[in-house]
């Protein structure tokens, strides 16, 4: 068996996956206007772990809907700069294929359950939604 050096296994590495995601269209590179919606929760009680981790588990089963191509479930990173939100407690990104997509989820009964099982848990919501350029 022929001993490869760690730089030729990277770089071999770095090859198949620039050629990967050359042949496999990314959110980014195709033609469709792709829609961000974007969610940040406060919780009524923002010291309560129980609270947040039973919000995660709502997010997490809300993941299901199936016209979200990509979700993110987060918490505020440890990041300190005077530009940063950090007060929310849970944000929720989803990425959908255009606006049609996301009107489709916002009926879609696992949503619908997901805001009258959960709405108690949060005291405010703020949303942020974005187009593609």
């Amino acid at each position: 068996m022929k001993k490869v050096r760690r730089r030729s296994f990277l770089t071999q590495a770095v090859v198949a996956t620039a050629a990967t995601a050359v042949a496999t269209p990314s959110l980014a590179n195709t033609a469709k206007k792709i829609f961000i919606h974007h969610v940040y929760f406060w919780l009524k009680n923002p010291s309560s772990e129980a609270d947040k981790n039973k919000l995660i588990e709502g997010l997490t089963a809300l993941s299901k809907v199936p016209t979200i191509r990509f979700h993110h479930i987060g918490v505020p990173a440890s990041t300190n700069r005077s530009v940063i939100e950090r007060g929310y407690a849970v944000s929720w990104m989803l990425f959908f294929d255009n606006l049609e997509e996301e009107e489709v989820y916002q009926k879609h009964p696992i949503h619908l359950k997901f805001v009258e099982d959960y709405s108690h848990l949060w005291e405010k919501v703020i949303v942020y939604d974005s187009v593609q350029v």
